[in-house]
């Protein structure tokens, strides 16, 4: 295992520091969701497929 690697599993052991990364994660993850979603929508794609993505976006912020 490589040193980063280890660094970043003793930084996880930190409650704080765990809650504050998957907090994060959470927030880039619906962002990158989000600017996908705009450019289906730029590139006009079939409403049903839009649909789809946004009740993908929403179940993952209520399973977050």
């Amino acid at each position: 295992m490589n040193t980063a690697k280890k660094y970043f599993e003793k930084q996880l052991a930190d409650e704080e520091f765990k809650r504050s990364f998957l907090k994060e994660k959470v927030k880039l993850d619906i962002e990158y969701q989000l600017e996908e979603l705009k450019k289906d929508i730029r590139s006009r794609k079939p409403a049903e497929e839009l649909i789809e993505k946004v009740d993908s976006i929403e179940q993952y912020i209520a399973s977050a």
